[in-house]
């Protein structure tokens, strides 16, 4: 079965589009790129970041929409058989698992982030908010996470909005591609409009927010810290690492979903400007909207040296609330609403993406219709996102982050960019690329696809595996490479939650890091028991292929 007539299609260009730029467009968008552009000295981030977007985001979008669509041709819509379409070799079927692996890992914390912001949608409408300060607003969202102030140990609240949020999700699957096209086109633009609004009250608010407390506080020095060019930075591998990280999480590549959604495209539809334009949509929402919205609010209250010491995930919970009550009483529901309508409508629309791939694998090998595809996906991401939200404060949730939503995507980045470049050839790559496209792929993208791209991930992978005591690239280089303990072989032995169980003298708190590592060994061995269990199902898929002839 080709992809041009496959039973679930694309129903326009336009849909395509905003469906692929909403499988990018996502939490990190408005949460990580802030904050790891603070982090990374504010300015100095832009230019390697902006670089590893046009050396190594551009060429994988091209990367995978190309191979998702030359798998479409042959009937794959799931990475497994789309690689295996590309090399014959049995092992890339099985590289091909992290492809859905990922995605179903992910999605159950990823889920987890989305219920929230459906929560503080309701408590913004509901005014839980008015009148904390800014502690208690930070209280509330520990008090919802931390199981410890229920006498249950249920978080009662943060398991409904998670069961409904997945629900969602599940049901919107269930539609099929229409389904999440009708959502791309009803969530994108209106993620886009929140956002333009915040993003001119952020421009607007200029002093005007400046207390006795932050006397300094300026929206203006916020924007000049993030846009200010340090070009010492440039030779720090650390900013280029960070930078290099942000782009696999802003434009979900690695993941899978991208294969699976241009696997419906049919054989000779532009892909080329298509990616192209999906990934300019991501630049846009994120380097435009997501700098102007927490940055110079933030600063514009609380001033530059605060944010210098606080930027973090949390901010847009612990934090923008807080701020938006500044606004006085109707105008902090509509902002509230405004921004945590904005996330939501950009994590839903990355989260659908996130079930594509095991629904297509699961019809294509066993017939699985969409309601069971779709409700199946979301009983599994169920079963893993639980321990999420039970054990959040145990590591579990950060354990799925940084093995399946940080390792796997640049392994299975760095796999796919080997296997299209070196053997199944930068020629017919390259052939397959521009094929129908509206655009002509400038040639110097050739040379970049093939040697560049694979570099440059190379040396985010080394990098994360090795990373130097303190990030110090200098130093390691001259005196001795000692590694930190966010390095990739560090985190494997558990090296830094030892140090801390070594150092600690109060018994309670040894407990609780002994039940942290066990609640980190859980984590892991779910995760794996996820990817053997996959690999097992495309086994099994294997076996019905050649038993029914499909293959020789």
């Amino acid at each position: 079965m080709s992809n041009s007539t496959s039973s679930d299609s694309w129903g326009s260009r336009v849909g395509l589009i905003l469906a692929m730029a909403g499988n990018a467009v996502g939490l990190g968008n408005f949460l990580r790129f802030p904050v790891q552009a603070v982090n990374n000295g504010g300015g100095a981030f832009i230019i390697p970041y902006l670089v590893c977007f046009l050396l190594m985001g551009i060429p994988l979008l091209w990367i995978e929409w190309s191979s998702g669509r030359f798998g479409g041709k042959s009937g794959h819509h799931s990475t497994p058989f789309v690689l295996d379409s590309m090399d014959k070799r049995q092992f890339w079927k099985y590289i091909g698992v992290f492809g859905i692996f990922t995605n179903v890992a992910v999605a159950a914390y990823y889920c987890y982030i989305e219920s929230w912001t459906m929560a503080y949608v309701y408590h913004s409408i509901s005014g839980t908010f008015s009148g904390l300060n800014q502690g208690q607003v930070a209280d509330f969202f520990t008090r919802y996470i931390d199981v410890s102030h229920s006498t249950t140990g249920i978080p009662y609240e943060a398991v409904i909005f998670y069961v409904f949020c997945l629900a969602l999700n599940t049901f919107i699957l269930s539609r099929g591609l229409h389904g999440v096209e009708r959502a791309a086109k009803i969530g994108m633009p209106l993620l886009i409009l929140f956002g333009i609004v915040l993003a001119i009250r952020g421009l607007t608010l200029g002093d005007s927010g400046a207390t006795p407390e932050h006397p300094d506080a300026n929206a203006f020095e916020g924007l000049n810290f993030l846009w200010t060019p340090q070009f010492d930075s440039l030779t720090n591998p650390k900013v280029w690492l960070a930078a290099a990280g942000q782009i696999f999480f802003t434009l979900s590549v690695g993941m899978g979903t991208v294969q699976c959604y241009a696997s419906y495209v049919r054989s000779r539809d532009d892909i080329a400007l298509n990616a192209v334009s999906a990934g300019f949509m991501n630049e846009f929402v994120e380097v435009v909207l997501g700098s102007l919205i927490v940055i110079p609010i933030a600063a514009g209250y609380l001033g530059v040296d605060w944010l210098k010491e606080n930027a973090g995930f949390g901010m847009a919970f612990q934090t923008m609330p807080y701020l938006f009550q500044q606004w006085g009483p109707a105008l902090s529901v509509f902002a509230g609403v405004m921004w945590f309508g904005l996330l939501f409508f950009a994590g839903i629309t990355s989260s659908l993406a996130m079930g594509t791939p095991w629904m297509g694998f699961m019809r294509d090998e066993f017939g699985f219709s969409r309601n069971k595809g779709a409700w199946t996906f979301g009983a599994v991401v169920l079963a893993l996102g639980l321990p999420t939200v039970f054990f959040y404060q145990q590591g579990v949730f950060d354990e799925y982050d940084y093995w399946a939503g940080t390792v796997s995507l640049v392994v299975f980045a760095l796999a796919e960019t080997i296997l299209f470049a070196w053997i199944f050839g930068m020629d017919k790559g390259w052939k397959e690329i521009n094929e129908g496209g509206d655009i002509k792929v400038p040639l110097i993208y050739k040379y970049i696809i093939k040697w560049v791209t694979p570099l440059l991930l190379l040396f985010v992978f080394v990098g994360s595996l090795v990373t130097p005591k303190n990030n110090d690239w200098v130093n390691a280089l001259n005196n001795g490479w000692e590694l930190d303990n966010s390095s990739i072989i560090k985190q494997i032995t558990n090296t830094g939650l030892k140090e801390q169980i070594t150092a600690a003298t109060d018994p309670a708190i040894i407990t609780a890091l002994e039940d942290k590592m066990f609640y980190v060994s859980l984590a892991r061995f779910i995760l794996l028991a996820l990817f053997i269990g996959l690999s097992f199902l495309v086994y099994l898929a294997y076996k019905r292929r050649k038993a029914e002839g499909r293959i020789t």
